[in-house]
């Protein structure tokens, strides 16, 4: 009997060193390293160590999973050896294939348009600057993200690719052979406005722009923190909102749990979506979405085309948005993306579009703002 326990202590304490790394020189390197501490963050983590930097990314969408782990080392210096597992990124990045207008925006308020080597989907991507150096050539356009030109990406040699993970995407296809390291911008997927704004620390640290990003992240911060208490500290009556349009067949609305879903309930509205529990967006039909959203007080919508949208307009589109309470109100706000930089600025700037949203459900608290991103539409 003393033999039977004595093996079973054994076992357990096998499994229990395997668990652990099985006391591995992986864990006892990361044991060693700084935790960068992330206030809203849910998803990245970093540690920092003598000669590198691991960022651990959580798998949004299986929280229990590891989307990616990254190993961020001095382009200067020798690789260190011994490094953990991981995808290895020689930084400060230098020459970068980004996906998204979003951080093709970060990267030029920190002033390092210079290190956007190629992007894709430049019909989308409205900075300036981007569109001028496709067109003189200091900046490839690599076609469109679903299916770039891999040739180029590969004459352009680029030290990394920025590109939005999905779920069950089943891959990067050719690009994730090219031994290039993708970087995963998965920070659409935070649940928290000041969470994806967070992510700039993380941009920051690959861009050798750490003081730089973490110091705009606390203005923003700062920002946002006391609007949201001036909303808190008035005794308000809070208007139901919901958002988006149909497309096709389905309207894709923005879960509870979504940077949109908590902007609204931060600007002092309750969603009508909210115990929606995804930070994704979810397809509904139209019956779903008026069941329970038709008596909302206020719609908000984004667009993109070449005229602001109409009421009239609206209502051509689709007959049975006429049904809804804010469009017989005439309380549906609209965003024109085709030539409101909605998308380039709001993700790492919260605080901006939280005033727009605070202006439209409060106009009481805001009296002087003028709205940025969203107006009333027109007869």
């Amino acid at each position: 009997m003393k033999k039977i326990l004595l093996s079973a202590y054994i076992v357990t304490w096998v499994l229990l060193l395997s668990a652990c790394g099985g006391g591995s020189k992986t864990s006892s390197l990361q044991a060693e390293g700084d935790t960068v501490r992330m206030k809203y963050s849910s998803l990245l983590q970093i540690v920092k160590h003598a000669d590198y930097t691991v960022v651990t990314i959580r798998n949004p969408w299986d929280t229990l999973k590891v989307l990616h782990t990254y190993l961020l080392a001095d382009r200067e210096k020798p690789l260190p050896e011994h490094l953990p597992e991981g995808t290895v990124v020689r930084t400060p990045l230098q020459k970068s294939v980004i996906y998204s207008s979003v951080h093709c925006s970060l990267w030029s308020e920190l002033d390092e348009l210079k290190g956007i080597g190629g992007v894709c989907g430049l019909e989308y991507i409205k900075l300036p600057q981007i569109q001028e150096g496709c067109r003189n050539g200091s900046i490839v356009n690599v076609g469109n993200s679903m299916n770039p030109d891999i040739e180029r990406i590969i004459d352009l040699r680029p030290d990394a690719i920025l590109l939005s993970p999905f779920e069950n995407s089943g891959g990067y296809g050719r690009v994730g052979k090219l031994n290039i390291p993708i970087i995963e911008c998965a920070d659409y997927m935070e649940t928290s406005a000041l969470g994806r704004a967070e992510w700039m620390r993380l941009y920051g640290l690959l861009l050798g722009k750490e003081a730089q990003a973490d110091s705009l992240f606390a203005g923003i911060e700062k920002e946002y923190l006391t609007l949201t208490q001036q909303v808190k500290s008035q005794n308000l009556k809070r208007p139901t909102v919901i958002s988006e349009m149909k497309n096709s067949s389905a309207w894709y609305i923005p879960g509870g749990n979504s940077t949109m879903g908590r902007l609204y309930q931060d600007a002092g509205a309750d969603y009508v979506f909210a115990s929606l529990s995804n930070s994704g967006s979810v397809p509904l039909a139209f019956e779903t979405v008026f069941d329970r959203g038709g008596n909302a007080d206020i719609w908000l919508i984004k667009y993109n085309q070449p005229q602001d949208k109409t009421y009239s307009e609206l209502e051509r589109d689709y007959a049975p948005y006429a049904r809804f309470k804010a469009f017989q109100d005439r309380k549906v706000y609209g965003c024109n993306t085709n030539h409101v930089p909605f998308y380039e600025e709001s993700p790492f700037h919260p605080e901006l579009l939280l005033k727009d949203l605070i202006k439209i459900f409060h106009p009481e608290l805001l009296p002087d703002y003028d709205l940025k991103y969203f107006s009333n539409l027109a007869e």
